[in-house]
């Protein structure tokens, strides 16, 4: 019987990340799960029911986040001897773990580590952290670098969630992805609203730095137009702040209200780059548009004047000519829900298993 142990960054809520846990969870019932820290309850009952391992950092659970230059540390020193198969699911250091000799580590990588390559200055410019905070992080930084790159050698695979993300492998790792397997979206609690939508748009988004939410509340209170975001992080103030009439912060929207949002909203906005991005999905299986930031995963799954429209850059001045564009839009529900259908949750399971069993097959062991 082949043993099998699952490594997530940390378990502090269900969002897209640990949606693919779940989904493994499923695929092995008996694997062993081992994470940096987590919130008992928070990640759901199908992850609850695993057996849950976590590093010392648990201790400072609540500010865990501070302790960035021990992550490393945190991961490495799980004991993973007993283990036939480790796979990792991870956009911080999950994939940095020490399988035992002759197991067989395969990561599904959401990105390498955005707040050491190329979204530092979101996370750490000024105005995001005091000069302490932002003094640390530089010194940090190219050490982090350095292991984030020497750690990828721990894995035998690396199935990336988006070819977006494969590129990001080979220009930050210099490796090449095994596959590319897209995150599991369950379209079908979403369908098309059967009347025409509201008059406001939406964001449904974790409130951190780099999804660029703040250049959808400048814009959108500059044109008084309405905007409705959904979701809760430690933006949220300074979002309050800079939100005029317009803009409503509903903060965080339980599970069963997102189908109405969505199916209600006049276009959905994506301001800030994605890996993939399972909120702009969720939304066309809602058959409602998208607005997108021209880069990163939503290139893969927004169709530009079929199931919405892009605007070349992070500025205010593209965004409205954006949303000049997207108002022009010819709108077809059924097609744009349709579309959405090929990202379906059910095709995500076999999808995995199989870039798994390649991994393994070509090791010739478990």
């Amino acid at each position: 019987m082949t043993r099998v142990a699952l490594v997530h960054d940390w378990l502090t809520g269900l969002r897209g990340g640990e949606r693919v846990l779940e989904a493994l969870c499923r695929l092995y019932p008996e694997a062993e799960i081992f994470t940096l820290v987590r919130v008992p309850g928070a990640s759901g009952p199908i992850i609850e029911s695993h057996r849950i391992t976590t590093s010392f950092l648990q201790r400072v659970r609540k500010h865990y986040r501070y302790f960035l230059p021990l992550f490393p540390a945190a991961v490495q020193g799980f004991n993973l001897k007993a283990f036939d198969l480790i796979v990792s699911t991870s956009h911080a250091v999950a994939k940095g773990c020490i399988p035992g000799p002759g197991a067989v580590h395969v990561s599904y990588v959401h990105t390498p580590m955005r707040y050491v390559w190329d979204q530092f200055d979101a996370y750490f410019g000024p105005g995001r952290a005091g000069v302490v905070t932002r003094l640390a992080a530089r010194l940090v930084a190219p050490a982090l670098r350095s292991w984030d790159v020497r750690s990828t050698k721990r894995a035998h695979g690396l199935i990336a969630n988006s070819r977006f993300v494969a590129g990001r492998i080979r220009k930050f790792w210099n490796r090449e992805a095994d596959a590319v397997v897209y995150p599991p979206v369950d379209t079908a609690r979403f369908v098309p609203a059967a009347e025409g939508p509201d008059d406001y748009a939406l964001i449904v988004s974790a409130l951190v730095p780099y999804k660029r939410v703040d250049l959808a509340v400048r814009v959108f209170s500059r044109l008084r137009r309405k905007l409705k975001i959904a979701g809760d992080g430690p933006e949220l103030q300074r979002l309050q702040a800079l939100a005029g009439d317009s803009v409503q912060l509903l903060g965080g929207v339980p599970d069963d209200a997102l189908p109405g949002l969505y199916s209600r909203a006049r276009f959905f906005v994506l301001p800030g780059e994605e890996d993939f991005g399972i909120a702009p999905v969720e939304a066309q299986s809602a058959g409602r548009p998208v607005l997108a930031l021209g880069r990163g995963g939503a290139l893969e799954t927004v169709i530009a004047g079929q199931t919405g429209a892009f605007f070349g850059e992070p500025t205010e001045e593209s965004l409205i000519e954006g949303i000049e564009r997207i108002d022009r839009l010819e709108v077809d529900p059924a097609f744009i829900h349709a579309h959405a259908e090929r990202f379906a949750l059910p095709r995500f399971g076999p999808e995995l298993k199989a870039a798994i069993d390649q991994v393994v097959s070509r090791q010739g062991t478990c």
